[in-house]
């Protein structure tokens, strides 16, 4: 099995943990490097959950709580961490939330899981194995349009309508079954490569990133951690591309700042109370980190504190 090196592990707890007797949430376990680290900062009082989609990382959550009776693993997605918190906390107010988007390194590097354009495996790509489209399913019935939006939009590809016409042609004639076959496809039908990156890397992370809703249940996760979160607690969020930072950045930026009105329209500031505020600047892995883990590499790390 592969090892998963967590990335940003001290800067991330040391962000999040302010009191070490408080109930604490890790949105996205995997395999439970924030939370072995947030249990060793929290005193016999304190208190931890953590939420996966994956049903691997279930596993070694239940094996960890068997170990430690201060958490509690929960097998869903986090935009329904208000239930878990409802259902675990004891009453405790929520002190801390802490969501480490993306893949973990064993999603990616077991050919199985089919996350991975490198290794050949079924074409799955779920993060919730138990249920929901496998991507082999997706590519088997999606119109050509609905391929190209996803490529675009959650990619960022910018040939997304000529690789769409490349795999929907191939799959009239043969369906697409393993990783590397489709990876195959796409490689030939892209006229320009960016430098140092494969020609799949961005069809396969909007695949990846709509077949798993991660936008979606970021969005919605934000702001269930927000309403979940105590007065002065924590929200501390990792993200590993542009699409989930730039989601990050503006919801903080609007609990911050309050909407943003023409300024001819008259109104009070305590209309709009503050409501979280940024905590120091996006952190970033260090040179180091990313010499001994290259996927650290596009991490950025974003805190707040919650103001009412």
């Amino acid at each position: 099995m592969s090892e998963h090196i967590t990335v940003l592990l001290h800067e991330a707890v040391d962000a999040l943990v302010q009191d070490t007797d408080g109930l604490y949430v890790d949105c996205t376990f995997g395999r439970g490097g924030h939370s072995r680290l947030i249990l060793e900062k929290l005193s016999e009082n304190g208190r931890l959950i953590g939420i996966d989609k994956d049903p691997r990382a279930i596993a070694t959550g239940k094996a960890l709580q068997e170990e430690d009776a201060r958490f509690q693993i929960s097998h869903g997605s986090f935009a329904d961490m208000a239930q878990w918190i409802s259902d675990h906390s004891e009453g405790k107010p929520v002190a801390g939330i802490l969501l480490d988007l993306g893949v973990s390194s064993p999603q990616l590097d077991e050919a199985e899981r089919g996350f991975s354009f490198m290794k050949d495996g079924p074409l799955d790509m779920r993060m919730d194995t138990t249920s929901g489209l496998t991507a082999q399913e997706w590519i088997a019935s999606a119109k050509e349009e609905e391929i190209a939006d996803v490529f675009y939009l959650f990619g960022e590809e910018r040939c997304s309508r000529r690789l769409a016409k490349a795999i929907v042609t191939r799959r009239d004639v043969e369906p697409f079954e393993r990783t590397l076959d489709l990876a195959a496809v796409i490689k030939e039908a892209h006229p320009k490569w960016e430098k140092n990156k494969h020609p799949a890397t961005r069809a396969f992370q909007g695949m990846r990133i709509f077949l798993n809703n991660e936008l979606g249940d970021l969005e919605s996760g934000l702001q269930t951690a927000f309403e979940c979160l105590d007065k002065s607690g924590r929200l501390v969020v990792i993200s590993f591309h542009s699409l989930e930072d730039r989601m990050v950045k503006r919801f903080i930026r609007f609990k911050e700042k309050g909407p943003q009105l023409p300024p001819d329209i008259p109104f009070m500031e305590k209309d709009f109370p503050k409501e979280l505020k940024h905590i120091g600047k996006a952190v970033k892995a260090s040179k180091e980190e990313v010499e001994a883990n290259v996927r650290s590499r596009s991490a950025i790390m974003r805190i707040a504190e919650k103001l009412i």
